[in-house]
């Protein structure tokens, strides 16, 4: 059975990617959440085909690429990444890349470069494509501005608040089924278990969720930014969780319904569990939508280790009040 690695720090951006693959494709799929951790699979056989995202946390793409060349590590590499640069491109091909992909990956793209560099045969009989439920283009690009936006603020306000320097990602949107929520969630391979916070949030005609997950291994240095001495026991780490969920959650829905020109209640903050396995963490937040708009941020603090992802969830129905709120960003 052929191997395929996923490296992406993004979980909604690693289970899209997973499902872009062809049907009728016998394949073992494993996953990685930075270049550090893909390097280890790799060495372990799991990855005759590496797809490799290029701004990751600890190791990002471009040194993943290095060390693979470094240690003569047998795998085929597809890059799939938003940075759309000329000199990204030509950067990753001179490091040993086949190719790139622009993100959000499409299944027929992506079978389009299996075929072309002999990944799996040409002649094989075309099935039709899974399902897939993807949004416009033009849709998927409003929202990650206005994300983008929203989460500049609650990083400036998290590193005025904090004094560091705060790592911005790359937004991630997709509309996909709440099922699908919880399979991608299990399906990540982590090794430090994590905490988490989940808080609701209404406006009119819009309702969601957002979950705030931070990793175990992140309590020291957080507790060392803050200035905490002594013993950083489970209450002092629920204390350091629910500030920072209050800052990152707080400000971003703030910057989102600035945008929207509306304004979002925010309901309390539960605690999903501490020191717990994502998938058990997640497992406990029962969402009834059928399907949602999810948009993933994950933040890191420089020179410290930081991680931690933010999940906007929100129903189907409120992005009819958010694509109207936005039509004006669509006019020609």
């Amino acid at each position: 059975m052929y191997s395929v690695l996923i490296c992406d720090d993004s979980m909604v951006a690693r289970k899209q990617a997973a499902k872009c693959l062809p049907d009728e494709w016998d394949v073992a799929v494993h996953f990685a959440k930075h270049g550090g951790e893909a390097i280890e699979a790799l060495k372990q056989g799991k990855g005759q085909l590496l797809l490799l995202d290029l701004n990751m946390p600890i190791m990002d793409g471009y040194q993943t690429l290095e060390n693979i060349l470094k240690e003569g590590i047998d795998t085929q590499v597809i890059v799939i990444s938003g940075d759309v640069q000329p000199e990204a491109h030509e950067r990753v091909r001179s490091l040993g890349a086949l190719d790139f992909i622009k993100k959000p990956v499409k299944p027929a793209i992506l079978k389009e470069l299996l075929h072309k560099y002999h990944i799996i045969d040409a002649q094989a009989e075309d099935e039709p494509e899974a399902e897939v439920h993807t949004l416009d283009p033009d849709i998927r690009d409003c929202y990650q501005e206005i994300t983008n936006i929203a989460m500049g603020r609650a990083g400036d306000h998290l590193a005025r608040i904090l004094n560091v320097f705060v790592r911005l990602p790359i937004p991630n949107v997709n509309l996909i089924e709440v099922s699908e929520l919880h399979m991608m969630l299990q399906d990540i391979e982590l090794k430090d278990s994590v905490s988490g916070i989940c808080q609701g949030f209404v406006g009119p005609g819009i309702s969601g969720e957002a979950l705030f997950i931070l990793s175990d291994s992140s309590f020291g240095d957080v507790a060392k930014i803050m200035g905490i001495e002594g013993a950083v026991d489970d209450h002092v780490q629920l204390e350091l969780l629910m500030d920072a969920a209050n800052i990152l959650i707080g400000t971003c829905l703030t910057g989102l319904a600035s945008q929207l020109d509306l304004y979002f209640s925010q309901g309390h903050p539960v605690v999903l569990g501490q020191h717990r396995s994502i998938s058990e963490l997640i497992s406990s937040n029962r969402m009834r939508w059928r399907r949602t708009l999810a948009i993933e941020l994950s933040y890191g603090l420089e020179g410290y280790n930081v991680h931690c992802d933010l999940v906007l969830l929100m129903t189907e129905e409120s992005m009819k009040v958010m694509n109207y709120k936005l039509s004006h960003l669509l006019e020609d």
